[in-house]
């Protein structure tokens, strides 16, 4: 009989499998894929964001969830910098705050957890895909054929359902779901949204949108975002994911550090021979792609300067939908909080923990989930560690 198990071999399982191991538990890693942590190298490709270094309430109040915040400040940004440092990971802040190895890669710093993991005897077993209960045990299809496994505990951490072909597939819902553990529908979080672009936006794909604010559903936030043939995409646009999700409109202020009569003013002042755009760009400094976006979603321009000025506070933008959940770099939704006990156990299913994504919460980029699959791992695995 295996003695702990832990299913998914991404941040929140290896994290797991090292607080058990570290208990003196003998742990075996399944993972479905033939290599581990294959979202979590993805994610590194761009520069790995561990975690952001800003005062801790700050960064609890990025998450949606009361029940995650304590789990998150027991093991918080500076915990995170701690643990990255610990295997020889150098790590630097960046100008925001945001925390990232000073390689800007997730390969070395995935070498070095996983040779640790390896000093403790953690086995790690590729190939092997969880296929759902016979009974009280756990089916696996394996390279080698069907095999059966009934551990003493066991971790889950399956991941969301975003980027199925890297593992995070939710193919599991039905399996728990059908043994009572309550999941709430997935929806895709810090994703792209829809635009029908016209011709014309084409020279512009490609560029950020800097020095905005977007506002929705009571939310404002200061951010950039790109522009692509498909929509827009970007930080600035995945923070405000949760009022979008809910159906608000959102709008863009293009000059966030002038009032609408200071615009106004401006504007006022400004050449009347002058074209809208060549008026927009001497008056208030617009770069060219605000001045396009503005052309394409409020054309034919008014010249009068007050409501002009409205249009360049609170320009409307028409997203006509997200894009595909599997493209969402997270998902919200999944095991719901009621279905989990204060150590992140199944009350359906005693001795069966989880963590990480395919839990039901929600943060936006920039190191925060991250941070949370962590902490969620190290949590349950502790917990894990003391069961019978």
């Amino acid at each position: 009989m295996t003695d702990a198990l832990v299913i998914g071999a991404g941040p929140a399982g290896l994290m797991a499998a090292a607080e058990l191991a570290r208990a003196g538990r003998r742990v075996v890693i399944a993972e479905a894929k033939t290599s581990p942590a294959r979202k979590f190298l993805m994610a590194g490709k761009s520069g790995l964001n561990l975690t952001k270094a800003e005062p801790l309430p700050a960064f609890l109040g990025q998450y949606d969830t009361p029940w995650l915040q304590p789990i998150v400040a027991a093991f918080g940004p500076e915990a995170v910098i701690g643990w990255a440092e610990g295997l020889g990971v150098e790590v630097f802040t960046g100008s925001t705050g945001r925390v990232f190895p000073r390689a800007m890669k997730a390969s070395p710093l995935l070498r070095a957890w996983l040779a640790a993991l390896a000093g403790m005897d953690v086995e790690l077993r590729t190939g092997w895909r969880w296929t759902g209960f016979d009974g009280d045990s756990l089916v696996f299809g394996t390279p080698e054929g069907r095999r059966i496994e009934r551990p003493k505990t066991t971790v889950l951490a399956l991941g969301g359902a975003s980027w199925a072909r890297l593992g995070s597939d939710a193919t599991w819902v039905p399996w728990l779901a059908e043994r009572g553990v309550e999941v709430t529908p997935f929806a895709g979080s810090n994703l792209g949204w829809r635009i029908d672009w016209s011709d014309h936006m084409a020279l512009h794909f490609g560029r950020p949108v800097k020095a905005v604010a977007l506002t929705a559903g009571g939310e404002t936030g200061r951010g950039e975002f790109v522009l692509s043939r498909r929509g827009i995409e970007g930080g600035g646009i995945y923070a405000l994911t949760r009022p979008l999700r809910a159906g608000a409109r959102l709008t863009l202020d293009l000059v966030p550090d002038l009032d609408v009569s200071e615009v106004a003013r401006r504007l006022a002042r400004a050449a009347t021979k002058d074209t809208a755009s060549n008026r927009l760009r001497k008056a208030l400094g617009l770069a060219p792609v605000h001045v396009a976006l503005l052309q394409e979603w409020a054309r034919p321009l008014t010249r009068e300067p007050a409501a002009l000025a409205r249009l360049v506070k609170a320009l409307p933008v028409p997203l006509k939908g997200p894009r595909p959940m599997d493209e969402a770099i997270s998902t919200a939704g999944g095991i719901a909080a009621s279905a989990l006990t204060a150590d992140l156990e199944l009350r359906a299913l005693p001795g069966i923990y989880a963590c990480g994504e395919m839990l039901d919460w929600d943060a936006p980029t920039g190191g925060y989930l991250l941070t949370a699959c962590l902490a969620t791992g190290r949590w349950a695995g502790r917990a894990a560690a003391k069961a019978d």
